[in-house]
């Protein structure tokens, strides 16, 4: 029997070993949410790839959504150049 699939969705994830400064990236990003109160990570939506990127202080990144592996480079490369501002030491 042959199974055919399709990959619809990666998860994975990547350590920046550097602090971020949340809520000056999502008061700078307009494509970014953060309510601390409810969920400890921003959450910033791309949409070219289509993915999600959970942002969490200690510089720890999770990225969603992505159909290939390429995608998740370049969700993280897009990622990375648009919060490097808030980037602590």
């Amino acid at each position: 029997m042959e199974v055919k699939f399709k990959i619809v969705n990666m998860v994975a994830s990547a350590n920046l070993e550097k602090e971020l400064d949340l809520y000056a990236i999502a008061r700078e990003l307009d494509n970014v949410e953060y309510e601390p109160e409810q969920f400890p990570g921003a959450i910033l939506k791309l949409k070219e790839p289509k993915t999600s990127l959970l942002l969490f202080k200690n510089g720890k990144m999770i990225c969603t959504g992505a159909r290939s592996e390429g995608d998740v480079y370049k969700a993280i490369d897009v990622t990375v150049e648009q919060i490097t501002p808030y980037i602590k030491g």
